[in-house]
This record gives structure tokens, C-alpha cells and sequence, in this order.
């Protein structure tokens, strides 16, 4: 309950196994060398192959232990369902037949827009890679952790302890002009974390039901929102980008990918559900929480009332910003 004073680490990951995608670049890439640093075992996914190579080589020259820790590369496109039961199967298999203990989809791209004027293919392909790659991947390695077993008669074993992460954005929080092909996607993401989260209480007492199962399922999920990266990523999106959106984040904080790596992990690190990775996104958080679990009862609560005040000013503001671009420029329906 008082997370703020606690000061275990629930998210150890030295000698585990840990599948990331979207990880040859960006925050991914970031993750997957600071988690190499502390001792883990990693599987990165993306498509490009020549990408693929020189993250490994970048992750893996940041081991705390070359002889004994373990990299591979998958190429994917995690898009596609099948091919995301294709990599947990990889993975199991690389692993000397267990499956990956932490699982962290981080795959996703941006092509912001204005509603009316995005192609319909293009909402089709925003949904495909930014909300459903990380539901078809959490399905296929969710159907494996949770696979009941008989539970051996000597020899108990103590739980796995297994994390699935993903990667959503604070723009699941407050909606933007110029958004709406990428910020529902991300919105679907936090909802699917919220869901999952309640669901895996019923797999848990499903086990107390019938404790001959084993092992017992210690599956947590987390939601991970960042802001404004400094990023490949990032330059491609402001390609696309309307200028009014552009106008609207100008203030907004922007961190690089590195910052937003160390800052996930410190908050996974202390057990968080619904991770933000700076000051602001912790307002947007606390004023959309709704039935979101709290990472702190009391910092949420107070933040929530701060954020509710905040916000009379600053919703305004944005609107007023939004209509004034409008009178000033006008606006093109083809």
C-alpha cells in the first residue's frame, strides 16, 4: 500500500529471461542494454535485420556477465498473430524449453493526423502495430504461463515470478488534435493492461480452488506511458505532424530514449502498474485514473486533486490554442 516507502525491488531480472520488441532502436533498444546491465538474458524482436545485428551488438557489449549471460534476435512482424505465437515458441525453445520470465512490448509508431484526413488503411495499420502486436503477443504468452500442470508430489517448486509490460503513451490520457489515428490505439492498450490485470485475480483463485495445479500463477501485468522521445521515431513523426499539434506540445518536457528506459525500470522496479516517466505524464496519469490500481494511495490521491485543478486551466487553454490555429490558418476538407 504505501509503495513510496518500500523498498524492495519487484522486477529483479539478473539470470532471466527477457523478450522485448520493437527494441533494434529508440526505447527499446535502451531497455534491452540496461537490462543487460543488470544481468539479464535477452530476446529482442523487430523486422529489420541489419538493425537486429547492431542492437545485439550494442546490448550484449553491456552484460554485467558475458560468459554467462545469453542473446538472440528474432525478425517479425508482430502485426500478424501467427507470427507472434511464432516468436513465444522461439523464445521457449532458445530457452532451453521454458518460456520468457518478462515480456515487454515496446513495438509501436506514430503517424499523427488529423482525423478526416487520415486514410482509412492508415487507422487500420495505427491499430495493427501500436495496440494489436502487443494483444496478440500478450494472448500467446499468457496462454503459457497460465497453462495449468500437475503439480509434482516432492520437490515443490516456488512460483515463477513472470511480467508482461506494455508499452502505451500518455496520449492514452488526454486526447490531442492531430491524434486520432495513434492516441485510441494507445488508449485500447491501457484499457487491455487495466482488464488483464483484474482477469489474472481469477487464475490466482483458481489455483487456491485446486491446489494440486502448480505452479501457482504469479503473472503481474504493468502499463508503461511515456511522453515525447528524442528518437528516430520521433523525427519521423513530426513529418506527418499538423501544425497545430505541433503548436499544442511545444512546452511539453521531452526526454531521450536512454532517460525514458532508466525511468521505466526504476518504476517497475518499485512495483508500479500504470508507469509515466516524467513530470507531466504524472498529472495527465493522476487525472485519468478511474479504476486504474494505484501505484500510491496517497501520491495518487494527491496528485488526482492537483490534476483536477490544473487541468481547469489548462484544457481550456488548449482548446482556446486549437480554435485561435483555426481562425488564424483556417483548415482544408478535401
Amino acid at each position: 500500500m504505501f509503495g513510496f516507502l518500500s523498498r524492495k525491488n519487484h522486477f529483479p531480472v539478473d539470470g532471466r529471461t527477457i523478450l522485448i520488441t520493437g527494441a533494434s532502436q529508440g526505447m527499446g533498444k535502451e531497455v534491452a542494454r540496461i537490462l543487460a546491465q543488470k544481468g539479464a538474458n535477452v530476446v529482442v524482436v523487430a523486422r529489420d535485420v541489419k538493425k537486429l545485428e547492431s542492437a545485439i551488438n550494442y546490448i550484449s557489449s553491456a552484460a554485467a556477465n558475458p560468459e554467462k549471460q545469453r542473446f538472440h534476435s528474432i525478425s517479425a512482424d508482430v502485426t500478424k498473430a501467427e507470427e507472434n505465437t511464432r516468436i513465444i515458441e522461439e523464445v521457449t525453445a532458445w530457452n532451453h524449453g521454458a518460456p520468457p520470465d518478462i515480456v515487454w512490448a515496446i513495438a509501436g509508431a506514430s503517424i499523427p493526423g488529423l482525423f478526416i484526413d487520415t486514410s482509412l488503411e492508415t487507422l487500420h495499420s495505427q491499430m495493427d502495430i501500436n495496440y494489436w502486436s502487443a494483444a496478440y503477443l500478450s494472448q500467446a504468452v499468457l496462454k503459457l504461463w497460465l497453462r495449468p500442470e500437475p503439480k509434482p508430489a516432492s520437490h515443490p517448486t516456488p512460483a515463477p515470478s513472470r511480467r508482461l509490460i506494455m508499452t502505451s503513451s500518455v496520449i492514452a490520457f488526454v486526447g490531442l488534435a492531430g491524434y486520432a489515428p495513434y492516441g485510441p490505439c494507445k488508449a485500447a492498450m491501457r484499457s487491455l493492461a487495466d482488464a488483464l490485470r483484474s482477469e489474472l485475480h481469477l487464475y490466482r483463485g483458481a489455483q487456491k480452488h485446486n491446489p494440486s495445479l502448480a505452479p501457482p500463477v504469479d503473472v503481474k501485468v504493468h502499463c508503461v506511458c511515456p511522453g515525447t522521445i528524442l528518437s528516430p521515431g520521433l523525427d519521423e513523426e513530426n513529418k506527418h505532424k499538423h501544425p497545430v499539434t505541433k503548436l499544442l506540445e511545444k512546452s511539453d518536457p521531452k526526454q531521450t530514449a536512454e532517460e525514458v528506459a532508466e525511468a521505466s525500470i526504476k518504476a517497475l522496479e518499485g512495483g508500479h502498474f500504470l508507469i509515466v516517466t516524467q513530470w507531466l505524464a504524472a498529472l495527465m496519469r493522476a487525472a485519468s485514473l478511474q479504476g486504474s490500481e494505484r501505484n500510491s494511495w496517497l501520491t495518487d490521491t494527491l496528485l488526482s486533486f492537483v490534476a483536477s485543478v490544473v487541468w481547469l486551466f489548462v484544457g481550456p487553454d488548449l482548446d482556446k490554442q486549437v480554435l485561435k490555429y483555426g481562425q488564424e490558418h483556417g483548415v482544408s476538407v478535401s
